[in-house]
């Protein structure tokens, strides 16, 4: 691939696979020795920018980088760290649309590693189970700590809560300011991106716009 493919794809926030890119090897080392490694490359990084390391300020840096890479920002690349899911059997017999809203989203662009922050509203319409709301809050959070753009994270989420759910009736909406937009490139302080995914009845137009109204009034 060229520069000028490279830089497209940054450009265009492109992504080729619904699920994370990860290597058969990629938790074949300990998060320590991560740590250690990420600590020694990224000192080699600083000194090429020709910032001194001797200075007291800088001269922890690149151990709080790599740390914070492995065992901060990107928690969620590991499998090991993802959330358990609560579910319950639905015996109140409870069948309208429930909505989760304004969770928090704190991730980061693959294709720059700047950050993406803004909110996830989740909403399901429950068959046989039940989930603990936080427990979405979680899941968020789990897949949202990993590079990331923000079609794939969108439909992580959505596959997951379907697949835990046992119902297709889940709708996912991700509202994000990217970094990558408005500190490089085009410089946009101001716009922000939305993306949408559901399935089964939310495919239909008048239950995504009930779903719309609840975001829209809960923001008001």
């Amino acid at each position: 691939m060229d520069k000028k493919q490279i830089e497209s794809i940054g450009d265009n926030h492109i992504s080729f696979n619904t699920k994370t890119p990860l290597l058969k090897t990629a938790f074949d080392k300990s998060d320590d020795e991560k740590v250690k490694n990420i600590e020694f490359h990224f000192s080699k990084i600083m000194t090429e920018l020709g910032l001194d390391l001797s200075d007291d300020s800088l001269s922890g840096t690149p151990y709080r980088f790599a740390k914070m890479y492995v065992k901060e920002l990107f928690y969620g690349l590991n499998p090991k760290n993802k959330p358990k899911l609560s579910v319950f059997e639905n015996k109140y017999g409870y069948r309208k649309m429930l909505v989760e809203q304004n969770i928090t989203i704190d991730s980061s662009c693959e294709h720059h590693f700047l950050p993406i922050t803004g909110y996830a509203h989740i909403a399901y319409i429950p068959k046989n189970k039940v989930i603990g709301l936080s427990k979405i809050n979680r899941l968020v959070d789990y897949y949202a700590h990993r590079p990331q753009v923000q079609e794939r994270l969108s439909m992580q989420i959505l596959l997951d809560l379907q697949d835990i759910l046992e119902t297709e009736d889940v709708i996912v909406m991700i509202c994000a300011k990217h970094l990558c937009v408005s500190s490089r490139g085009i410089k946009d302080k101001n716009s922000s991106t939305t993306t949408i995914e559901y399935g089964g009845v939310f495919e239909k137009e008048d239950i995504r716009n009930n779903f719309f109204k609840i975001i829209d009034n809960a923001n008001l």
